[in-house]
């Protein structure tokens, strides 16, 4: 989940026919866990509909200001400091110059005047419209007053002219929006590579060896890096889980095709090596679904080893990440066992946890971890996975920001 989760954002749309944009806007936002409440202009409503934005945001659509029962539920100055940020998108010639003048003759306008919230506008006009000097000069105004700007862009435009007025992607938008409400993304411009859940290696076509990792921890650390602002590939075993918004997703069964999707994801500054591998298969897989006699013995299954991932990315040469984490999942001596793997395997670092039955870990909610790496063993309190990916991802970015300041 992104670290707009729980937060609220207050979409006034203007009219425009960029205004369509906005349902992917409201996508974004509300995938990335983001509460919308949009507010329709008269204008706006030329363009798109209430019930597109009220479908797609679940909430409500405002657009009347002497609605008795909208003010009675929630009166302008109130829906004006609901949000954390407010957005005007498509941010026209017409409303940038009332909020320049400070008027309120309509919701939006009135909602606009009246907060004490962060606002944030996305210009969208003809490209004479927006290099007009009463535009130049509603958009000085505003800069002044502390709004913020993204956009506009350079492109055609549904008038058939080109040139600056274009509205910024839906993404652009929602980037801005997450950099103003989130804060600084220490590793924006890295890749991380992260690899989740089990791997099942087929005994025949219906059989398989397999393990009880939910994927739970390593799809929160892959959000926890994309919310850090890391382009993150996830390469993913069979889990029941949604993908992270945000990260570009491989999903694989087996251990060799979890290799395979690693090497194709290099190079990359950051591996995570959370998926539970299985480290053996089956030597011979049977073609054909194995049958069951009452008078035959069992079938013998001869297991070969799994390729070793967190090993080959510790030793990738020039490709080798810089920072290299792998997970050890123990059940007992889980210090001694993780010291040992980090040292065998030629990783930076080891999360270390105990995943006995009693523990709850393995395939739940909660994770309790130590983090083994060249200076000792720090424990961690138990805590939800999220919390732990959060704690590793901010990990991650002090020892990586140290390394670039001393250089």
């Amino acid at each position: 989940m992104s670290g707009l989760a729980g937060r609220r954002v207050l979409l006034i749309v203007a009219g425009g026919i960029a205004a369509y944009k906005t349902h992917e806007l409201v996508r974004l936002l509300r995938r990335a866990g983001c509460g919308v409440t949009c507010v329709l202009s008269d204008n706006g409503a030329r363009f798109v509909t209430a019930l597109s934005l009220q479908a797609l945001s679940e909430e409500k659509v405002y657009t009347d200001m002497f609605s008795l029962t909208d003010e009675n539920e929630m009166g302008h100055i109130e829906l004006s400091r609901a949000a954390d940020l407010l957005v005007v998108a498509p941010a026209t010639a017409n409303m940038l110059a009332r909020m320049a003048a400070g008027l309120a003759d309509d919701l939006a306008s009135t909602v606009l005047l009246a907060t004490d919230t962060p606002v944030l506008v996305a210009p969208a006009m003809n490209v004479r419209m927006w290099e007009h000097p009463a535009t130049r000069a509603s958009c000085a105004t505003l800069a002044a007053r502390g709004i913020r700007f993204v956009g506009p862009r350079e492109g055609a435009m549904a008038c058939n002219e080109f040139g600056f007025g274009r509205l910024a992607e839906p993404a652009e938008i929602f980037a801005e929006i997450e950099n103003l409400l989130v804060g600084p993304r220490p590793l924006a411009g890295l890749h991380a590579l992260v690899t989740s859940g089990p791997t099942h290696e087929p005994i025949d076509p219906v059989r398989y060896l397999a393990n009880r990792s939910s994927g739970r921890q390593g799809h929160a650390i892959a959000a926890a890096l994309a919310e850090a602002g890391a382009r993150v590939s996830l390469i993913r075993g069979p889990v029941a889980l949604a993908d992270p918004p945000g990260v570009h997703v491989v999903r694989v069964q087996t251990a060799e095709e979890m290799l395979a999707a690693c090497r194709a994801a290099l190079p990359a500054d950051i591996a995570v090596c959370a998926a539970a591998v299985a480290d053996w298969k089956i030597a011979d897989v049977a073609g054909h679904k194995m049958k069951k006699s009452a008078d035959a013995a069992p079938p013998v299954l001869r297991l070969v080893a799994n390729p070793d991932i967190l090993a080959e990315l510790s030793r990738a040469g020039a490709s080798r990440p810089r920072l290299v984490i792998g997970f050890a999942a123990e059940t007992d001596d889980v210090a001694d066992n993780a010291q040992a793997k980090r040292a065998r395997k030629g990783c930076d670092w080891i999360v270390a946890n105990d995943v006995r039955a009693e523990t709850g870990i393995m395939g739940g909610t909660e994770n309790q971890v130590s983090l083994v790496t060249e200076a000792g063993i720090e424990s961690w309190a138990r805590m939800d996975k999220s919390l732990v990916a959060r704690a590793l991802v901010a990990r991650i970015a002090a020892t990586l920001g140290s390394e670039k300041q001393s250089i």
